[in-house]
C-alpha cells in the first residue's frame, strides 16, 4: 500500500488505520482519493490477519470537506466521483470500519463517517450538510442513513437548513457514539477497534450483515449468505456428499450427511 498518494495507510495488530492525506486542500475527496480509499478497503476486506479499521483525515482540523468535483465536460460516467463505491465498500465489508472525525465533517464528509460503524469524534469536530447551499445534494446514503441515525426531523433540519453542529451537539442527537479531547480521536478509535478485534469475527460480520441489508436488500443478505452461510456449507459432510455423487453419477447418501 506505500504507492498511495492520497491516503495514508498504518498497521497495529489487528487494526488499519487509513488517513485521507489531503490537508491543504480539506481533506476533499478527488477521484484519486476515492480509488486508493476503495483499494485499500478491499485488501482490508481479504486480510485474515486485520479485524477492525479506523477512518480519518490528516491533521486536527479536518476530517473531511467533501469531494472535489472537476468541471462537468460530458454526461457520461467519467464525470462522476466514484465515491458511492467507498460508500458501498465500507457499509458491506464484514469488519467493522469506525471513525475517527478529528475536525470538519461537512457534506461527503459527513455521510462518510456517518456510513462508517461508528464515531468518535474530537471536541473540536463540526458537523454539516451544506448541499442545497452549494448546489449539491446526496439523496442516497446521506439521507437514508442520516435518517437512521438521527431520526427523520432532524435529518431535514441538517439537509434543508445547512447549520453547524459541535461534537456535542452531535453526541446528544446520535450522529456519533463518543466525544474525547482534541487529538485524542485517532488514538480512543484505535483502542475501541482493538476492542472490536477481540469479538468474534464471524458474529460482527452477520451482524453487520444484517445492518447493511435493512438497506441494501439483497447485498446485505448476500453478504451473510454467500460469505458467511456458504462457506461454512461447504465445510459440512453434507456438501461434501453431494458434490462427491454428483461427480459419481449416484443418488447421494443422506445417512452420511450428519455422521
Amino acid at each position: 500500500m506505500s504507492d498511495y498518494t492520497d491516503i495514508r495507510s498504518e498497521t497495529s495488530g489487528p487494526v488499519l488505520t487509513l488517513t485521507i492525506d489531503r490537508e491543504a486542500a480539506g481533506n476533499k475527496l478527488r477521484v484519486q482519493t476515492l480509488l486508493e480509499l476503495k483499494d485499500a478497503l478491499q485488501r482490508f476486506r481479504t486480510d485474515p490477519a486485520l479485524r477492525a479499521a479506523v477512518l480519518t483525515g490528516a491533521g486536527d482540523k479536518f476530517f473531511c470537506i467533501g469531494g472535489e468535483h472537476d468541471e462537468t465536460t460530458s454526461l457520461d460516467y467519467s464525470q462522476v466521483l466514484p465515491i458511492i463505491d467507498v460508500y458501498e465498500a465500507i457499509d458491506t465489508i464484514a469488519k467493522p470500519v469506525i471513525a475517527a472525525v478529528n475536525g470538519f465533517a461537512v457534506g461527503g464528509g459527513n455521510v462518510l463517517h456517518n456510513v462508517c460503524d461508528l464515531t468518535i469524534a474530537a471536541e473540536n469536530a463540526v458537523f454539516r450538510q451544506v448541499g442545497p447551499m452549494v448546489g449539491s445534494f446526496d439523496a442516497g446514503y446521506g439521507t437514508w442513513y442520516l435518517e437512521d441515525s438521527i431520526g427523520r426531523k432532524r435529518a431535514k433540519e441538517m439537509w434543508y437548513l445547512n447549520r453547524k453542529y459541535t461534537a456535542e451537539q452531535a453526541l446528544a442527537m446520535g450522529l456519533v457514539n463518543e466525544v474525547v479531547p482534541a487529538g485524542q480521536a485517532v488514538t480512543r478509535a484505535q483502542e475501541v477497534a482493538a476492542e472490536i478485534a477481540t469479538r468474534s469475527p464471524m458474529a460482527i460480520g452477520a451482524l453487520k450483515g444484517a445492518f447493511s441489508a435493512r438497506h441494501t436488500g439483497v447485498l446485505g443478505q448476500a453478504r451473510m449468505a454467500h460469505d458467511q452461510q456458504l462457506t461454512l456449507y461447504l465445510a459440512t459432510k453434507e456438501a461434501h456428499e453431494t458434490g462427491n455423487a454428483f461427480g459419481a453419477k449416484r443418488a447421494p447418501d443422506p445417512e452420511t450427511f450428519w455422521s
